[in-house]
């Protein structure tokens, strides 16, 4: 079929808007003027602490890989920084087991990296365990810092991309906590359990598993 000129350059415009659109970890135009900053650069793991036989940074993602390298505690790649009220978005992609993002969280003494505190769950474990959407708190309350110890999966179990990319949003604003998994909200409630603390990425103990992360974005809050 004859295209012209125009239509031509038209759908050009659009694939490359397109293609620039999901380029992961780059903030959009609105992103920077609303504040947002990158905690990951896309290239390296420049911020963060952790088991460098474990984390690395493949194809634009952080990698946390555990096959061949067992471990018997859940251990974290940790971002330098302490943020209070904030606005996190970020995107996992989870081949198997269980992992998440933690938030107002601290890091314990001792050599392992390990970390207490809240986290955006994530799981590969089937559907009697699964816990995407889920808050728990790590070394603390678990799953009863929740209403129900489902409260999150309930809504998230229809939204779940198995086995590719997730996206989670974190608001922290005071005692109020919100998770919007997939662009729908699936927690949101008021915790005074932590007002602030550290960020870090989960790879927990047990079977070798494998999980990945990219577009990390913070936007910190009055």
């Amino acid at each position: 079929m004859y295209m012209n000129a125009f239509w031509r350059g038209a759908l050009v415009a659009c694939a490359i808007s397109v293609a620039a659109a999901q380029t992961p970890n780059v903030l959009t135009r609105q992103e920077k003027a609303d504040g947002f900053v990158l905690l990951f650069n896309g290239t390296d793991l420049t911020g963060w602490e952790g088991d460098p036989a474990l984390w690395s940074v493949q194809n634009g993602a952080i990698v946390g890989l555990s096959d061949g390298h067992p471990f018997t505690v859940n251990t974290f790649l940790i971002h330098k920084g302490t943020f209070a009220n904030f606005i996190l978005k970020g995107d996992i992609k989870l081949r198997n087991h269980n992992s998440g993002i933690q938030f107002r969280s601290v890091q314990l003494p001792g050599a392992g990296w390990m970390v207490k505190g809240l986290q955006a769950d994530a799981s590969e474990v089937g559907p009697e365990k699964s816990a995407w959407g889920n808050l728990y708190d790590e070394r603390g309350r678990g799953r009863n810092a929740m209403k129900t110890p489902d409260e999150g999966w309930l809504i998230a179990k229809n939204l779940v991309h198995h086995q590719d990319w997730n996206t989670y949003e974190i608001l922290a604003d005071g005692d109020h906590i919100r998770f919007t998994f997939n662009g729908v909200v699936t927690i949101d409630m008021h915790d005074h359990e932590t007002m602030s603390g550290i960020i870090a990425l989960q790879l927990h103990a047990g079977e070798p598993m494998r999980v990945e992360f990219r577009n990390l974005k913070i936007k910190q809050l009055p």
